[in-house]
């Protein structure tokens, strides 16, 4: 599939019609997100290979990832409201389900994510990591540039290379109700990890 092709595909996924500031409910834009994507299919991790999307909103990159080839997508996020969406969206390709991300516990090959970056709590991410490198797998992600220190430092302590990171053009719109400024860019990097399971 060329990217432009998935770029539109993955443009057309509705997002939130009411975003919830407190679960930072934020769109990841389709650019990036067929980033990701297509780096995950480029290394051999997403054709034939099991993905969980952990904190999947309207499942943007659950889609993507189903289009993609892959053998099973599971497609997690705490709003019903969300899942209803993406579900409607793509009903046969994903199988979504309503979870809190602490009670989440799945054997995919492949993580994806977009987890939120703590602007309304926090380290309101590292739930999301932990789930990440529960066991061997490979882990695609967005997080804010703030974060490059506690992911390396989360990933030697959890057994877990770093096989690529890097900045990513990020541009956000209004989404919330409290948003004044038509455009911001927000630093994000994209990053590339490979979990050797939990270290004792």
């Amino acid at each position: 599939m060329r990217r432009s092709e998935l770029v539109r595909i993955l443009d057309a996924v509705p997002t939130f019609s009411n975003p919830d500031p407190a679960l930072e409910q934020l769109v990841t834009p389709p650019e990036r997100a067929a980033d990701l994507l297509l780096e995950a299919l480029a290394r051999g991790d997403l054709e034939g290979r099991t993905v969980a999307d952990l904190g999947t909103g309207t499942g943007r990159l659950a889609i993507g990832a189903a289009r993609l080839g892959a053998r099973r997508v599971e497609a997690y996020d705490v709003d019903p409201g969300a899942i209803s969406v993406g579900r409607a969206a793509s009903p046969d390709d994903v199988d979504w389900r309503v979870s809190e991300i602490a009670d989440v516990r799945t054997d995919a090959d492949t993580v994806v994510m977009n987890p939120p970056f703590g602007a309304q709590k926090r380290g309101a991410d590292r739930a999301f990591w932990s789930v990440a490198f529960a066991q061997p797998r490979a882990v695609y992600a967005f997080a804010l540039a703030d974060s490059r220190t506690f992911i390396q430092r989360l990933a030697v302590a959890r057994g877990a290379r770093v096989e690529a990171q890097r900045p990513v053009d990020w541009t956000l719109g209004p989404t919330f109700r409290h948003h004044r400024k038509r455009a911001v860019e927000v630093p994000v990097d994209l990053w590339v990890l490979r979990a050797e399971g939990p270290q004792p």
